[in-house]
Formats: structure tokens, C-alpha cells, sequence
């Protein structure tokens, strides 16, 4: 069993545009859907879709527009109360696959809110493999929560679960001010997160991949492995991704893509690694599983999310480098 928690939900709205961004003027569409979102939302749909066990956890009222959405694709799910509605994520695709995102704050939760989500996530773990904490927080959540979170669930349980987080900016700083004392299972920052944490330009890593130089991503990543994170993977765009372990580490790549929106993408490839270590994969292939899914993901439109069909881990190479 995969379970996610998204503590702040979003209504993923993506309007295609018929040309390129240009701010000020009017402009056309070609398309436009919405979708349930949030990162570990998208995580759970890529896990149902591929026919595996999952419940998404989330904090949203009885009437709340967002449940139909979610029950349009089946998701199993579970809800915590809130007063407030779930915000709206507001995503621009240009037609070359750029995106411009608009993305809501939040619905602010009250400290019995947080409370109850706290308490779900807890009981949902005790029959979980992974539980993935995936997204930004909303207003009324302590930017320490997912460290609070990681030594709950630590303690609540033997075994306990395999811990992977997904978030950025101040909640991700958090997380790795305080290792290795409450340190996840699985960490997945991307370039610009990795920079932030280690005190570096995250640009200049995925310039260096981009030019063929990993050194530097495996380097930054083994930071995090030294302070006690079990496994770093760090997703790079167009240059792939590394994952790190204290052992050795890996970079897979991809055959150049024809991008159509990249929303969800490295949702999808979080979602790809953590379904192969789920069902005992090797690293390497439980890798090249991720990135095929995140590459399945930026070949369709909006937050769009792959059916196993769709994934293709033969495009995948993977190669140790170290």
C-alpha cells in the first residue's frame, strides 16, 4: 500500500494556449480542463492507475467542488475537515510545452484541522509500504510540519513505513535543517531545491548535467545521504535525474522529448520509483521506472497522468557513477 498526503489540495485548471505567452494581450485557447491536483494527489492517481493499492489523504469539506473532480477518476481517498474551499492551481501551456503557473494559497487550517489530518495520516500508515508527504502548506500549517510529521510516524508504528517527502522552499529547509534527527526514507528535490539546501546556485547543477557533467548534482545529493536520508533523487528536466544512496549512485536520461506540458511530471516520477521499490525492484530499475513515468507525463497535456501503457522504461538509460 502507497498512501499520500497533500496538505494543501488544489483544483489543477490548464488552459491551452494557440501561440506563445504574451503578457498584456488577449489570447486564444485551444483547450482547457481541470483536474484534482496537488502533488500527492497526482502521486495517488499514478499509483491507481497502474492498478496498486492507494488512499489520498487531503483536508476538504463534505461539499467541497474538489471531491467530484476526484471521484471522476476513481481515486480511493480519504478527507480531513476544513471550513475552506480548496484552492485553485491555474496553469498556462504554450504550444513549444512552456508553462506559465498561477498557483492559490490555500484554505487556512485551524489547529484541530491539522490535528485531524495528523491523526488519518496515522492510521492510514499503519498498512502502508510508503507514505508519501508531497506539496506546499497552506496558511495555518507550521513550515516544520513535515519534519513533525516524519517523527510521528516514526514512532507510531514497528516497522514503520518507508517515509518519502516531496515539497520546496521553507518546509523543504526545514526538513534538512533538522538532519539527520528526522530524516525520510526518500528525499526529491530538484535542481533549484538541491541549490537551496546545500547553499548553491541549483541553475548552475543542471547546467552542469545538461553539458554532461553529473559530478556536481551527486556531490550536492550526497550531502543529504550523509545526514541521514536514505535515498536522494534528484530530478534535472531535460538532463534526467540521479539518485544517490550511501553505495553508489546512478543518472538516468532520456531520448530527447517532444514536450507538451511538464505539470505533474516529476509527480509521476516520483510516483514510477516509489511503485518500483513497492514491488522490490533493484535501484537502478526502480529509477529507470520513475523517469519513463516522468517522461510519459511531459508527452500528454495539462496534469494529464500515464496509464502503464504509456510508460516505456526500454527509452530509459541508466549508468552507475560511482
Amino acid at each position: 500500500m502507497i498512501i499520500t498526503a497533500t496538505p494543501n489540495p488544489s483544483v489543477d485548471s490548464t488552459f491551452q494556449l494557440t501561440e506563445k505567452l504574451v503578457p498584456g494581450t488577449v489570447m486564444r485557447l485551444s483547450a482547457a480542463v481541470s483536474v484534482a491536483g496537488g502533488k500527492g494527489v497526482n502521486v495517488a492517481h499514478a499509483v491507481y492507475k497502474a492498478n496498486k493499492a492507494t488512499v489520498a489523504i487531503f483536508p476538504a469539506s463534505d461539499d467541497d467542488p474538489f471531491l467530484g473532480l476526484v471521484h471522476e477518476i476513481g481515486l480511493p481517498f480519504s478527507t480531513t475537515p476544513t471550513d475552506f474551499p480548496v484552492r485553485v492551481n491555474t496553469t498556462l501551456a504554450d504550444p513549444d510545452g512552456e508553462t506559465t503557473k498561477l498557483n492559490g494559497i490555500g484554505a487556512q487550517l485551524s489547529d484541530s484541522d491539522v490535528q485531524a489530518l495528523e491523526a488519518e495520516i496515522l492510521a492510514q500508515a499503519k498498512d502502508a509500504d510508503w507514505v508519501v508527504l508531497a506539496g506546499s502548506l497552506p496558511p495555518g500549517v507550521a513550515t516544520d510540519w513535515y519534519t513533525r510529521m516524519i517523527r510521528l510516524l516514526r514512532n507510531s508504528s514497528s516497522p514503520a513505513p518507508k517515509i518519502a517527502v516531496d515539497t520546496s522552499n521553507e518546509p523543504l529547509l526545514k526538513v534538512a535543517a533538522t538532519l539527520p534527527k528526522d530524516a525520510p526514507t526518500l528525499l526529491t528535490p530538484n535542481s533549484i531545491e538541491l541549490g537551496q539546501i546545500i547553499g548553491v546556485a541549483g541553475e548552475d547543477l543542471e547546467k552542469a548535467a545538461m553539458n554532461g557533467d553529473y559530478l556536481p548534482v551527486v556531490s550536492a545529493a550526497n550531502q543529504l545521504v550523509a545526514k541521514g536520508v536514505e535515498m536522494a533523487l534528484i530530478t534535472l528536466g531535460a538532463a534526467g535525474a540521479v539518485l544517490a544512496t550511501s553505495e553508489t549512485a546512478w543518472v538516468a536520461n532520456t531520448p530527447p522529448t517532444q514536450v507538451v506540458s511538464t505539470v505533474g511530471a516529476g509527480d509521476c516520477t516520483l510516483a514510477g520509483f516509489v511503485m518500483g521499490q513497492a514491488a522490490g525492484l533493484a535501484l537502478a530499475d526502480a529509477l529507470a521506472l520513475g523517469v519513463a513515468y516522468g517522461q510519459a507525463a511531459v508527452m500528454l497535456p495539462g496534469t494529464t497522468i500515464p496509464t502503464p501503457d504509456q510508460v516505456d522504461t526500454s527509452m530509459v538509460s541508466v549508468r552507475p557513477l560511482r
